[in-house]
């Protein structure tokens, strides 16, 4: 049985990431900031971290006995963090935690970095990972900062870089996105016509599970995205309302106009995700075997028919059922 530390397990994504492995043939320790905030699940041995700003961790006792990793935690892409935090919780965090793996025999270690790693708010053409790595803020940079740790360490490692995650309890600014395209008024994202690739939770599970599974992912990094052409904002929306049964209601109106609204409502971020093209192309991991689960606009209808507890269950059961399970 695969001995699996997950590293931020109480963030959106590690609880979907505790509950898939827990649940499958893996002896899992979640390692959270506060445990009070952690998802608890049979077998699951939860375990407190800290807090990466203020202190340097001492990872050996959460290490010790495990032979996979699985590290999720960071500082989010959030506006005010300054360089020096980001390189604390990001990079540093990371380095001391890959290096402490490798000295306790660790045999996988996966690091969830970002896109963001590679490449800004939006790109002129289709990403693929040998383009240059070329991150415009302290958010990127740290992560691909955290990266070259990783792949220094001297340990079995696979990087993914995944866009936008969506699913049950997300939050920020897709929660944001979810809550106004559920009202009953028109928006006028008519004439958005970029594209922005986006990964649905399920996806994301079944490319951790891939990769584990794989050990010609060993030493890799890949991008991570829903499979086919990123949807635009207009499908987004209409994908999201058509799922409880509503008309589009899209109006026609000149990006333009949108941006400096959402400027006035100080939604920067917001803007950044809806307003230009990123798209991401997960051709390296599809050609290693990865099977994606679904296409963005069925994971989004998906995520639209129930809420945030109902539909949890339909996107853990809906994974690959017979995807490998790795024996360390």
């Amino acid at each position: 049985m695969s001995r699996l530390l997950i590293i931020g397990a109480s963030g959106f994504i590690g609880r979907f990431v505790t509950a898939t492995f827990a649940s499958e043939d893996y002896t899992v320790r979640a390692a959270v900031r506060d445990p009070s905030t952690a998802s608890h699940h049979d077998g699951v041995e939860v375990v407190q971290c800290a807090d990466f700003e203020q202190t340097a961790v001492d990872w050996r006792p959460l290490v010790e006995g495990v032979n996979t990793i699985i590290h999720l935690a960071g500082l989010a892409h959030t506006r005010g963090g300054s360089d020096a935090l980001y390189d604390r919780i990001n990079r540093r965090a990371t380095a001391e935690l890959v290096a402490a793996a490798a000295k306790a025999g660790v045999k996988r270690f996966v690091f969830v970095s970002s896109v963001r790693a590679q490449i800004g708010a939006s790109t002129d053409h289709v990403l693929i990972e040998s383009d240059p790595a070329l991150p415009t803020d302290a958010y990127g940079r740290s992560k691909l900062a955290a990266e070259a740790s990783v792949r220094a360490a001297g340990i079995p490692f696979t990087i993914l870089r995944p866009v936008l995650v969506y699913g049950p309890g997300v939050k920020g600014n897709f929660s944001w996105l979810m809550r106004t395209a559920s009202t009953p008024m028109p928006l006028p994202v008519k004439s958005f016509t970029n594209r922005r690739s986006l990964l649905g939770i399920n996806n994301l599970l079944s490319a951790l599970r891939f990769v584990l599974a794989s050990p010609a992912t060993i030493g890799e990094t890949y991008l991570v995205a829903d499979p086919g052409e990123a949807p635009t904002l207009a499908e987004i929306v209409a994908a999201l309302r058509r799922a409880k049964n509503r008309p589009p209601r899209l109006l026609p109106m000149p990006p333009r106009y949108i941006e400096i609204l959402l400027s006035v409502l100080q939604k920067h971020e917001l803007w950044e995700i809806i307003g230009g093209n990123l798209q991401v192309d997960p051709a390296k991991l599809i050609a290693a075997g990865w099977q994606p689960v679904h296409s963005s606009l069925v994971g989004l209808t998906m995520l639209a028919h129930d809420d945030a507890s109902g539909v949890s269950s339909r996107f853990r059961s809906s994974m690959p059922p017979n995807t490998p399970t790795p024996k360390t």
